[in-house]
């Protein structure tokens, strides 16, 4: 469903009277800075013109209505003083698991009817579920005269993934949701939430950044993610620090002599050497762009996804032969981008060398057995807002 008046007709038909408005969030696509944030680390991801929308009308009466256009099945309906973390609820957790949260943080949400359509693939490691819960967030703000900002929604929405549907990401999903602007990466600090909207105009350089969906379903909430956050919470407890962002770059070599002379586990130490060293990237990316030269960050997302692969241990075999074609291609350079255990790649490339990289890309899956991935660029977009 891409129709604005579509999704208004559907909303009426199920509800039986027109939504109030219709508002919009965007998955994304980290540039660099991956399992960094949860460590108060630092990001830098784009919103993508993909978006989850929301026709939404207010109740009065403690009923929470929800409906996708993308999943079957009718109306979940829920009652607002009776929800619940960690009850199922499916696809719904994640709007109804927003309500939650305002709610628990004291703010008077007294019931809605909500119908949800989204364009951002889901398994992809794109942030459909932040998606869903900022443009649910964004709308009750609205239609309830909250007042809350943007990054206040993103904190509130992290919370409903966190204590309610039971996933520990940290926080850049939902901030990146919320907060991107079209044409630039945003530069988080995810200690303090302070930020930085980057320009990132790709096709002023004459480049192009792919994202390869592997079609490869990942599923963080099956423990592989938590296990990587309770091994950077042990390497950090380890060396005596509250979040391994105040290990600086420079020290780690010593930090990692002093967990492997204290005998941590091999799992701990990678992930400590991890984090640490995708902080430095980060900065590295961020010099870069302030400098104009975008083409020498290639290089920077390829040590990226080596780290990912290597010391962190998240990527498939899948995400392997995207990095490794596009590059053998002549790709600028690529990484895994999200959570991994599947999901998707970016490329940076020569924009004359996009339809080479990517037949390349395509032909090494065929010659693998895969099932084609699917293609499309990544074009820095608006983060949540109201369409109507």
């Amino acid at each position: 469903m891409t129709d604005n008046a579509e999704l208004t007709a559907a909303f009426t038909e199920l509800y039986g009277t027109a939504p109030e408005g219709i508002w919009a969030a965007p998955g994304r696509v980290n540039l660099i800075g991956e399992y960094t944030d949860f460590n108060d680390g630092f990001v830098m991801p784009l919103a993508l013109p993909h978006t989850a929308r929301a026709a939404v009308a207010r109740r009065t009466d403690g009923v929470l209505r929800l409906h996708s256009t993308d999943v079957p099945g009718g109306v979940v309906q829920l009652r607002v003083d009776e929800l619940a973390p960690n009850e199922g609820h499916g696809w719904a957790a994640y709007p109804a698991g927003v309500v939650w949260a305002l709610r628990e943080a004291g703010h008077p949400v007294t019931g809605a009817d909500i119908q949800l359509t989204s364009t951002v693939p889901t398994g992809a490691g794109l942030s459909s579920s932040a998606a869903l819960e900022v443009v649910t967030g964004l709308a009750l703000n609205d239609l309830f005269g909250l007042g809350l900002g943007a990054a206040e929604l993103a904190v509130l929405a992290q919370r409903a993934e966190n204590a309610f549907v039971g996933v520990p990401c940290g926080v850049m999903d939902q901030m990146a949701s919320a907060c991107c602007t079209e044409g630039h990466a945003l530069h988080l600090d995810t200690r303090d939430l302070t930020r930085r909207q980057v320009p990132f105009d790709l096709a002023a350089h004459g480049l192009q950044l792919i994202v390869v969906d592997t079609r490869v379903k990942h599923t963080l909430g099956d423990g592989a993610y938590a296990e990587r956050r309770a091994a950077c919470e042990e390497g950090a407890r380890a060396l005596g620090i509250g979040k391994l962002r105040e290990l600086p770059y420079e020290g780690l070599g010593a930090a990692l002599d002093t967990l492997a002379a204290a005998g941590a586990d091999e799992s701990v130490v990678r992930c400590v050497r991890h984090v640490v060293s995708d902080n430095q990237r980060v900065e590295q990316v961020i010099a870069l762009l302030d400098a104009g030269d975008v083409r020498s960050a290639g290089p920077v997302l390829t040590a990226g996804h080596a780290s990912l692969r290597d010391d962190l241990r998240v990527s498939c075999v899948e995400l392997d032969l995207v990095v490794a074609t596009a590059n053998a291609a002549g790709a600028l350079g690529a990484r895994m981008t999200g959570g991994g255990f599947g999901g998707s790649a970016i490329v940076l490339v020569e924009e004359a060398q996009t339809d080479t990289v990517t037949k390349s890309v395509l032909e090494a899956f065929t010659s693998a057995g895969y099932a084609a991935p699917g293609v499309f660029l990544a074009v820095p977009s608006a983060g949540a807002h109201r369409i109507v």
